[in-house]
């Protein structure tokens, strides 16, 4: 490849121009080979979460909670400020 192809390819990548003079395709490939499997697929179903899902649905409980415990607060705030004013 010309320098200055080189040059701009690297500047788009954002690598250095050597990694590009440098690269050697059967490590590549075998980089490639030996690292897709079923795990390596970035938007397929993930099969094994790293979190529990029970773990998940609680927390979505306890912010459901968390939620409505201000709610409440606000509520009973708002009531509070009523009965001043209609004291006044």
């Amino acid at each position: 490849m010309e320098e200055d192809v080189v040059e701009r390819i690297s500047q788009i990548l954002k690598i250095p121009v050597e990694a590009i003079q440098n690269m050697d395709e059967e490590q590549a490939i075998n980089i490639i080979a030996n690292t897709f499997d079923n795990g390596a697929i970035l938007n397929g179903i993930n099969y094994n979460p790293s979190f529990h899902p029970v773990d998940k649905v609680l927390q979505l409980h306890e912010e459901k909670i968390a939620l409505y415990e201000r709610m409440l607060k606000e509520k009973d705030d708002m009531m509070v400020k009523l009965e001043q004013l209609t004291q006044k």
